[in-house]
């Protein structure tokens, strides 16, 4: 059995899918950048833990706005295409700027309108794939693995690029990888189904519902543990010795360890439930932060960084594959904004804030441990919520909540 569909996919799926792929394969680079080289940036250029907190959450504070403002406007005018063109214009004048400035209230101002350019561009990537892996009757991974692939290469490619020109060029490799992703999104299939007009009713109708209330909550617990990570992995490596290089290979380790779960859950992830799953990818997330919290060189970290794979690989596709399955189509991209803001805006805006200051005064270790006891927390209410549904609506399931997405969108049309 094949990673691609059991069903035959069309003739129109060759032209497309492979410039969908590239562009997934491409956009991961600058998520690379952002996450593991713009605070190795900001430490070059002398700023403290609790300053790079302070850079790292304006990004989740901007894109608050900036997610529902792009997603809304792209469920609403049926186009993801033309929108991304303006989001990496936008990256590529702001990274620009940043390149020549050095003032710590300059970068500020910059970065803050870099982000609103920056985070809208991932929600939208998986909104467009997700719905061209349906139009093709593919399975949604054929087409994000190669974000898991792209960010393997990047996190190995940038780091060696860096090591030979210098942190301090880290904005111009950010133009170069957004104008290739700029020149490959010309060549992608925008939406095609027609103009509708939104329904904010029906939005508000979907968030109701009590289990995609209770997932956004222990997604946001679970996120703040991820953004802790994310904020401060690389100056933990960069304070145990590790190089450039060897950061690029932690990276690498983290991305390629998805690509197998990919695979398993695409053939096998539907045989189980999804709480399960999400209780099961807590648990291993709390295990890593604890194993880091306890690490004493770059080398193990960089080996604790394979468990990637069973925490955040299992979590993005059951995670995807349940808010597919509790928000309607017409508001897919609201949804994946909203998923997003959980995910990425709230949740590093509060663990920058106050990650910073914790990292700064409280050292690596205890950090890493208030990360693990954000993850067993987020375990927990998955759990909870797995027990509260009861067994006859856990052998219900999916059937119980297609029917309910149906209601609500019945409702909003």
């Amino acid at each position: 059995m094949e990673l691609s569909d059991k069903m035959t996919p069309s003739p129109t799926s060759r032209p497309e899918l492979p410039w969908l792929r590239a562009f997934t394969f491409t956009i991961f680079g600058t998520s690379v950048l952002v996450a593991s080289y713009f605070p190795l940036f900001y430490a070059k250029l002398g700023f403290s833990s609790s300053q790079i907190g302070l850079l790292y959450a304006l990004g989740p504070m901007i894109s608050l706005v900036a997610n529902l403002f792009w997603s809304i406007a792209s469920d609403k005018y049926r186009t993801i295409k033309k929108i991304m063109l303006l989001l990496l214009i936008g990256q590529m004048v702001m990274s620009a700027l940043l390149s020549v400035s050095t003032q710590f209230s300059v970068i500020i101002a910059v970065i803050t309108i870099y982000y609103f350019f920056y985070y809208p561009a991932f929600p939208l990537s998986d909104t467009i794939a997700i719905n061209a892996a349906k139009r093709h009757n593919r399975h949604f991974l054929t087409v994000r693995i190669f974000g898991s692939i792209g960010y393997a290469f990047f996190a190995l490619f940038i780091g060696y690029v860096l090591a030979i020109i210098g942190s301090s060029r880290t904005m111009w490799v950010a133009i170069g990888i957004a104008a290739i992703a700029l020149f490959i999104t010309l060549f992608i299939k925008d939406q095609d189904s027609p103009v509708a007009k939104m329904d904010m009713s029906g939005i508000w109708g979907i968030l109701k519902q009590k289990e995609l209330l209770w997932f956004f909550g222990c997604v946001f617990s679970l996120a703040i543990a991820v953004r802790m990570n994310d904020a401060f992995l690389t100056v933990t490596l960069n304070q145990l010795g590790a190089s450039e290089k060897l950061i690029g290979w932690s990276q690498l380790a983290s991305s390629l360890s998805e690509i197998p779960i990919f695979i398993l859950l695409s053939l096998y992830g539907e045989k189980i439930k999804e709480l399960p799953l999400l209780v099961f990818a807590s648990l291993i997330f709390a295990a890593r932060f604890f194993l880091v919290s306890a690490a004493d060189s770059a080398g193990a970290i960089i080996a604790i960084q394979l468990m990637h794979s069973l925490s955040f690989g299992v979590f993005y596709v059951t995670s995807i594959r349940m808010l597919t399955r509790l928000i309607p189509d017409h508001y897919r991209a609201t949804g994946m904004a909203l998923f997003t803001i959980a995910w990425s805006s709230a949740s590093g805006l509060l663990s920058g804030t106050f990650g910073g200051v914790l990292f700064e005064q409280f050292g690596r270790h205890n950090f890493y441990l208030v990360a693990m006891a954000f993850a067993l927390l987020a375990g927990i209410g998955f759990a909870s919520r797995y027990f509260y549904r009861g067994p006859r609506v856990r052998a219900a399931g999916e059937g119980v909540s297609r029917t309910s997405n149906t209601k609500a969108e019945e409702k909003a049309q």
